[in-house]
């Protein structure tokens, strides 16, 4: 596992104090607001901030956010929904592939800007990386996902053992996941590129798996901490 750069290194040369950097990030990934709504609202506690230097907060820190949480990360069940949406990215349409498990905990996602069997297939080997192989795996109907589920068997990385079901009534649950995730999504009035885009959603699906409990935080202050000091205590760990 790679080191990871202290607080200090990680804040260096910002021209604010690190609780400011880390409160309107977790605002921004948490909350349906956009840069200009924190902006106002940064304003008006005395701060004067520029949308972009949010923006770039957003881009640079989110990812280290990610990877330090990873840490604390509990295992989800192994009955996964699967199923994929669409958002806009620079005025045109990608697919975002996502899954949760039978209590609703995130599984992972994968921004792809085909809808196809190669997508679906590389949605599933993300989602096995950073989880345990899932015993069961719910599809809808569309064919390109249970060719990628195929494919994968035929591979082997896939195990013959996972069981493969169609079911639009047990999907409700990830579509129903999709639909917050996207409420989220609104507010930004379009993402500028398929990189920022892909942050930002991992950011946000950061920020869900924080508040669904996908995270042992014993270590971060326990569940009594404020969710600020538990932010900021995941960067310092």
């Amino acid at each position: 596992m790679s080191r990871f750069v202290s607080v200090e290194e990680l804040f260096a040369g910002r021209h604010f104090d690190k609780e400011i950097v880390v409160l309107c990030v977790r605002w921004y990934l948490s909350f349906k607001r956009s840069y200009q709504d924190l902006v106002s609202m940064m304003s008006e506690r005395g701060i004067s901030l520029a949308h972009t230097t949010i923006l770039r907060w957003v881009q640079h820190y989110t990812p280290e956010f990610e990877k330090r949480w990873q840490r604390y990360a509990r295992p989800v069940g192994g009955s996964w929904r699967m199923d994929e949406t669409y958002i806009k990215v620079r005025c045109e349409w990608v697919y975002l592939y996502r899954a949760v498990d039978k209590a609703g905990k995130a599984v992972d996602f994968f921004l792809s800007r085909e809808r196809d069997t190669n997508a679906a297939k590389a949605f599933l080997r993300k989602a096995m990386k950073g989880q345990r192989v899932p015993a069961k795996v719910t599809l809808d109907a569309y064919a390109a996902s249970h060719r990628a589920v195929a494919d994968l068997n035929d591979s082997g990385e896939l195990p013959k053992r996972v069981v493969v079901r169609s079911s639009k009534y047990l999907n409700n649950l990830i579509e129903q996941d999709h639909r917050r995730i996207k409420q989220r999504l609104r507010p930004m009035l379009g993402l500028k590129s398929f990189e920022t885009a892909d942050i930002v959603i991992s950011g946000i699906e950061l920020a869900d798996k924080i508040k669904k409990g996908q995270f042992k935080i014993g270590k971060l202050g326990g569940s009594r901490a404020m969710p600020q000091e538990i932010w900021q205590a995941a960067l310092a760990a």
